[in-house]
Order: C-alpha cells, then structure tokens, then sequence
C-alpha cells in the first residue's frame, strides 16, 4: 500500500465529521468546508495524541469511522467469501477490519504535517443519484501531487464512504488482494484470527 493512501484517506474521513449536514449539502462542499477546521483541531493535538495512541483511535473511532459503510467495504474485501459466511462471521470480520482501519488511519493522521488540499472542479454530476465521488489533491513538497478519489454512497439520507482511490489504486482492492492468501490457506476463520491476534497486539 502506498505511504499516502491511509493519510490521504485519513485527511477525507477528518472531514466527515459534521452529523446530519450531509443531507443538507453536497458531499464536496462537506469535504471541502470541513477539511480546513478538523486537520487544524488535529495538527494542535498531534502532540498529545502522539504520547497517548489510545486517544488517537479514540478520535478516529468516535468522530472518522461513523461516517464510513463497514459492512459494504467488508462485502467488497470477501467478495465470495462474504456471500457464503453466516451472520456471525459476517460481524465478526466486520469488527476486525474496522480495528485494522482505526490503526493504519491513527498512524497516518500523525503524519500529517501542512500538505497543500485542493479540489478540482467536479464533472456533471446526474440528478437524483444516491452515489458521488469527490476528487481531492494532496501536494506534498517532497513528493509531489497526490490524486485522490472518494466514493460515496447515499441509502438513508446520510453520505456513507465505501471505498478511496489513491493515485489510481483502491483501498478496497487494496485490502481484497492482500487478504487472498489468507482466505485460500485457512478460509475466513484464519483471517479474522489473524486480524484478532495483530489488532489484540496494539490494544484495539
């Protein structure tokens, strides 16, 4: 996975902090008028939560993740999998790969450090959809621009992400293909083992 992807999809989840305003606004205009005042919030705690990591998962869990669709993201990963796993599997790697989630985007938050957010101009967007994507820029000094793409998706009256783009390459793919070898050796069991005993290693 490539270094800016948990940090770049750490910076769009900061901004979906604002509950309800979703239904009120675009979802690049939540993106976009948000962004500024949460990174701010974070850059002035980076110390504190630097000395304390159960504070930074603290704050994805509680103000970052309730704005992500866990069991779609899920489905997604398993692919088959997940059609043939029963409930209790289902939320069980659910639970697991949330964990897995709240530590990679903990480590990249405190990555952060001034780089330069844009949004490019959206493309017509048809009417009435319940899905969107917003396009960000990331420019970091050292490393140059960094596209970003984020998919939305709107069952319930509330903007939920599903997947995040980085330079061409998804978190959702991303996370299927590393998972493959697991699954075809040892089947779901042994990857929610494997999840349980790494995020188990970091208190989650």
């Amino acid at each position: 996975m490539k270094r800016f992807f948990p940090l770049a999809g750490a910076v769009l989840a900061l901004t979906l902090v604002t509950s309800g305003v979703w239904a009120l606004e675009a979802p690049i205009d939540v993106v976009r008028n948000t962004t500024s005042d949460v990174v701010t919030r974070v850059k002035n705690e980076k110390d504190a939560l630097r000395a304390d990591p159960g504070k930074m998962y603290s704050l994805v869990s509680e103000m970052i993740f309730p704005h992500f669709d866990f069991q779609i993201m899920s489905q997604f990963v398993l692919g088959e999998q997940w059609k043939v796993a029963d409930e209790v599997k289902r939320k069980a790697f659910v639970e697991q790969f949330r964990k897995l989630l709240v530590r990679t985007y903990a480590a990249a938050l405190l990555e952060y450090s001034d780089q330069e957010i844009n949004y490019p101009e959206p493309g017509p967007q048809p009417e009435n959809t319940r899905t969107a994507t917003v396009k960000q820029d990331i420019t970091n000094p050292s490393s140059g621009l960094l596209p970003v793409v984020y998919r939305l998706h709107n069952k319930t009256g509330e903007w939920l992400v599903f997947d995040v783009s980085v330079d061409g390459v998804s978190l959702v793919k991303t996370y299927r293909s590393s998972f493959t070898s697991i699954l075809r050796e040892g089947g779901l069991d042994k990857l929610i083992e494997s999840l349980a005993v790494k995020n188990q290693e970091i208190g989650q």
